[in-house]
């Protein structure tokens, strides 16, 4: 089976490869596209082999998925992977196999690639002829059972913890344990309160839709800080903010005039 991924967390993509050659290590992985635009070329260009069956993502670096979809009219299976519930309808409106949320279980993966395998030999087998008694009459869908199935989708909507892969060691950071990130040479950190400076894999674009805006606010093209962490503000100029950190940053932290009013409004709420 040939299998492309669209994912834009580098460990998540490692994790589900993982996942998919621990069910079968015959799965052969096409590609993992990062973004709409390079998942949007590789689908324009010609490919040796055909893909089989797409693992998505539904935020990618530069936007939804869904866009990929329309711009090269995908027609190949879909199993979507995401850590968000509220596009599960438009999900289920294209070509979609099932739905899994982050962080991806091994059992609900065999379970989606079962249903995929299930549905493909069922449209392979050649039409039935008609029956000689009547259709059964159509039976109008079980709303409830509907909304109880949509209701198993519901998670948290915001991250509550990062895993950070440090050498060959792995932890787990709670999200109330941050008090900030920042970007260096770019690459993304992120600063506990206690002072540990440990890297992350997440842009910071990509942190803003994770993290909820209640605790956290990017103030800068370089920090995405918590509230807790902003000890002090001073009015540096007219047009610009000085913040103090806890634990402090090398750097300083300013805010720009064009972040000044809502970043008024977030610290007010």
């Amino acid at each position: 089976m040939n299998v492309v991924i669209l994912e834009d967390e580098r460990l998540t993509a490692q994790r589900l490869e993982s996942l998919l050659h621990r069910y079968d290590s015959e799965i052969r992985i096409l590609a993992v596209l990062p973004s709409v635009e390079k998942a949007v070329a590789w689908f324009s260009e010609p490919q040796p082999a055909k893909t089989d069956l797409i693992f998505m993502d539904i935020h990618l670096q530069d936007g939804l998925a869904f866009r990929v979809i329309e711009q090269v009219k995908l027609t190949t299976p879909i199993i979507f992977t995401t850590a968000f519930d509220e596009y599960v309808i438009q999900a289920f409106k294209v070509n979609s196999i099932d739905y899994l949320l982050k962080p991806l279980n091994y059992d609900e993966l065999v379970a989606a690639i079962t249903k995929f395998k299930a549905l493909r030999e069922q449209f392979a087998q050649p039409a039935q002829p008609a029956p000689a008694q009547p259709a059964p009459p159509l039976v109008a869908p079980d709303m409830d059972a509907l909304v109880r199935m949509l209701g198993a989708f519901k998670e948290t909507t915001y991250k509550d913890r990062f895993m950070i892969t440090v050498g060959s060691k792995v932890r787990s950071v709670e999200t109330s344990e941050i008090a900030y990130f920042f970007l260096d040479e770019r690459m993304a950190f992120l600063v506990t309160r206690d002072g540990s400076t440990l890297p992350v894999d997440y842009s910071l674009d990509k942190l803003t839709t994770l993290l909820n805006p209640k605790q956290f606010f990017r103030v800068s093209r370089q920090f995405l800080v918590s509230l807790p962490a902003i000890q002090t503000i001073q009015m540096y100029s007219a047009g610009k903010w000085k913040l103090d950190l806890l634990p402090k940053p090398r750097l300083e932290v300013f805010v720009s005039g064009d972040r000044l009013a809502d970043l008024k409004e977030w610290l007010g709420k």
